[in-house]
């Protein structure tokens, strides 16, 4: 638990994306009380497959807090079977798509509620209660928004096609957020927000183009993080000039950015107030503080749980460094 600098009263709101947000949402997790913490999450990654809606960065994120994820991969659930994919297979069904028995009642259960008139968020904290989660995670928004990437060949590939079944293979120039347009943030982002005691707006080290991205181009998130009186810090995902996890690296190289620390601090600018990276990428620190934006040294590879922990602590007293 924080003490020395992040106060009880205060709290901390993290947006997340997949497996690098879920990993320093644990850190969070047990850094802090379960009062203090809330966790928006992003639903671009979200599409219908075999009839079930499918939310892969929600489930990552309960699955991590639960202490139900597959630790080795990152994602889905621990001791899975996979009986169901095996059958749809032989029956030439759609098996790019990995479902385990596990995590197939998770969507199948998903599909029913919202099918019987529930909210995206009334989901979530419903699955958060039954599986012990004890911090507020609530999605992006209740409004379907989907992240299209846009490929050289001049086709639009839905998030999963481009990422699953292609393996990020395809040469990328650009992504589209189809319904953006007319979504609106959750009430539970709205309320995170506008929370008196909001002390920190931390960035996880998740994808920036998109699973942050069509978290802060939701209408009405931009005016609201700089009306809020936390600072805002994000964690870079690109350490020493690769992605830990996922294809952020690649992106960055085929949208014409070099894969550095600095490139996506400039992604950010006019957003953040603080940036975290890693020890390895300590010689960019003068070039990100040049932007205006205050950088913080710290080990940010996270192996172990106490990785995860020491990063969280070092993120949470940095933003309060900041706020004073």
């Amino acid at each position: 638990m924080v003490t020395s600098i992040f106060p009880e009263s205060a709290s901390c709101l993290a947006i997340s994306g997949g497996v690098g947000g879920a990993k320093l949402a644990l850190g969070l997790a047990h850094s802090l009380t379960s009062e203090q913490l809330n966790i928006v999450v992003n639903t671009g990654d979200d599409f219908e497959h075999l009839g079930m809606t499918i939310c892969p960065d929600i489930d990552t994120l309960i699955y991590t807090l639960a202490e139900l994820s597959n630790k080795e991969q990152g994602w889905g659930q621990a001791n899975e079977s996979w009986n169901f994919l095996a059958a749809l297979k032989k029956l030439g069904g759609p098996d790019w798509f990995q479902l385990g028995d596990r995590d197939l009642a998770t969507h199948i259960m998903r599909s029913n509620l919202l099918k019987e008139g529930w909210t995206l968020s009334e989901v979530t904290a419903y699955f958060c209660s039954l599986l012990g989660v004890e911090q507020l995670v609530v999605p992006m928004s209740d409004t379907k928004v989907s992240t299209q990437v846009h490929i050289k060949n001049g086709a639009t590939l839905s998030f999963q096609h481009y990422f699953v079944r292609d393996r990020c293979a395809p040469v990328i120039t650009g992504f589209d957020f189809k319904g953006i347009e007319k979504a609106q943030p959750s009430e539970g982002f709205y309320q995170a927000l506008d929370d008196k005691s909001l002390a920190c707006i931390l960035i996880c080290p998740s994808n920036p183009f998109v699973s942050v991205d069509p978290v802060l181009k939701l209408p009405g998130v931009d005016m609201l993080l700089q009306a809020a009186a936390a600072p805002v810090v994000a964690v870079s995902p690109i350490v020493n000039g690769i992605a830990l996890k996922g294809p952020a690296a690649k992106m960055m190289q085929e949208l014409g950015m070099p894969n550095t620390v600095l490139a996506v601090a400039e992604h950010y600018q006019g957003r953040i107030d603080g940036f975290v990276i890693d020890r390895s990428d300590a010689e960019w620190k003068p070039a990100i503080e040049d932007l205006g934006i205050r950088t913080l040294v710290t080990g940010s590879v996270m192996v172990t749980l106490q990785d995860r922990i020491d990063l969280a602590e070092a993120c949470l007293q940095f933003a309060m460094e900041i706020r004073v």
